[in-house]
């Protein structure tokens, strides 16, 4: 009777991994993801775009209204 050893476990390379992992997600979009119709695809990405205007307008807005109060500020602190 003697001890039983395992066999030794083989390590994958990081390049196998990443292989791996890549192709599972592609079969993942694949098989598992529902994709929306293109008219749909279309509604949505102009819902996007006009909220991306709107946020960027409204965050210019906010900054150039706090850089001129800070302005006013610093001028009366300096009076």
């Amino acid at each position: 009777m003697g001890v039983r050893i395992p066999p030794p476990v083989q390590k994958k390379s990081i390049m196998t991994k990443v292989v791996n992992y890549v192709s599972e997600a592609f079969v993942e979009l694949k098989s598992n993801v529902t994709w929306p119709e293109w008219a749909e695809v279309q509604k949505l990405t102009i819902v996007v775009a006009v909220f991306s205007v709107l946020f960027a307008l409204a965050t210019w807005g906010v900054d150039t209204i706090f850089g001129r109060a800070l302005e006013i500020f610093f001028n009366w602190l300096k009076a």
